[in-house]
């Protein structure tokens, strides 16, 4: 099971609709699958998702740093040796996605060469997730349109509302028009993406507390420490931290000083192992954890429903799975399904998906 290859394949698929949000937004998938290939001819497979705005990575970045640094460093090592790789790669300061695929692909593999899948590899806790769905930045009718359908089409009945306009009234009238939509019993939470000053999202927050938000998402930077700070200390519902806490130490930091109390765990930056760090730090501090989306396609999407589905603390809330439905194609043979609001669990060996070769071929952006 030794790794005898690590590949860094960029592929770009667009958007039918794109993304808009406060720190960015996204109009094609311009990712990057890596592949860890075992002597035995077993091959791992996860995405890496560069974003720019929030963790400087590109796409070239991603493949220069695993076709220079990664892969030479790892050939060689078994795919249980996930401790000893993890420490080469921590020798490069940085470049998260590009370490936290490479971990899953390693998973991935050992899951293959086992027979097992990576879900009850992982912990093996839930067969199935509810589904959360995040709504980017439109006016007011768009959005509430676009959640009833998919209500309607998919049975989802939770979402993220992507919030962090100034000034605060367009995203106030947003969040009405949805909960207007979708009734009382949808969920409905906040992402701010560091878009708001403290005093803009704590005023926010009063205007929507009739609504009833199940948390709120990084509305506010965190650098800036004592506003941080002191609109966690107000606020009536969960402050989850998501960028400010890309790290096990930097989720210890924001839950101590009390800047969070709650964590977005997301695979493609933490990958499985250190999101496993996240979760047990998490639950062994009292402080909650959600499954976030960093816009993953269908690959990094399974990704996160085998790490969400393996534990307890992050199995009971709807996880955000659905926004690869907004891009133009994906690579995987099989497509994922949102059934009832819900998706299952895969039980084919490893990640449970198969890479569409063709298509690849068709979208890799390296030929």
């Amino acid at each position: 099971m030794r790794i005898i290859d690590v590949r860094a394949i960029p592929f770009a698929i667009p958007y039918r609709k794109p993304l808009h949000f406060a720190s960015g937004h996204i109009e094609v998938a311009d990712n990057v699958l890596v592949e860890v290939e075992t002597e035995d001819g077993i091959v791992g497979v996860a995405e890496a998702p560069p974003r720019p705005y929030t963790y400087g990575e590109t796409q070239a970045s991603i493949v220069a740093v695993i076709d220079s640094l990664f892969a030479p460093a790892i050939r060689g090592a078994s795919i249980l040796d996930r401790e000893p790789v993890r420490a080469k790669l921590a020798r490069t300061v940085g470049n998260p996605t590009a370490k936290a695929a490479i971990d899953m692909a390693m998973w991935d593999a050992w899951g293959k060469a086992v027979g097992q899948p990576v879900h009850r590899l992982l912990g093996g806790y839930a067969q199935r997730l509810q589904v959360s769905h995040m709504l980017g930045f439109d006016d007011p009718a768009a959005m509430a349109d676009e959640a009833i359908r998919m209500r309607d089409e998919f049975g989802i009945d939770s979402f993220k509302v992507k919030v962090g306009r100034l000034p605060i009234d367009r995203d106030i009238a947003v969040c009405r028009a949805i909960r207007n939509a979708v009734g009382d019993d949808a969920e409905l939470y906040l992402d701010g993406n560091r878009g708001w000053p403290a005093s803009e999202a704590a005023r926010a927050v009063r205007e929507l507390a009739d609504l009833g938000l199940s948390r709120v998402e990084e509305l506010c930077p965190a650098d800036d420490v004592l506003g941080r700070r002191w609109l966690v200390g107000q606020c009536p519902v969960p402050f989850v931290a998501d960028e400010s806490a890309p790290t096990p130490a930097d989720v210890t930091r924001e839950l101590l000083a009390g800047a969070a109390n709650a964590i977005s765990i997301k695979t493609a930056r933490t990958g499985f192992s250190d999101s496993l760090r996240v979760a047990h730090l998490a639950e062994g501090l009292g402080a909650e954890v959600v499954i976030g989306n960093q816009i993953d396609g269908q690959v990094g999407t399974a990704c996160s429903l085998a790490f969400g589905a393996s534990q307890r603390t992050t199995a009971n809330k709807a996880a955000e799975l659905s926004n690869y439905l907004d891009m133009a194609d994906d690579l995987l043979t099989e497509p994922l399904r949102i059934t009832d609001g819900a998706m299952t669990v895969l039980h084919g060996p490893g990640l449970g998906i198969e890479i569409d070769r063709k298509k690849l071929d068709y979208y890799r952006t390296d030929r």
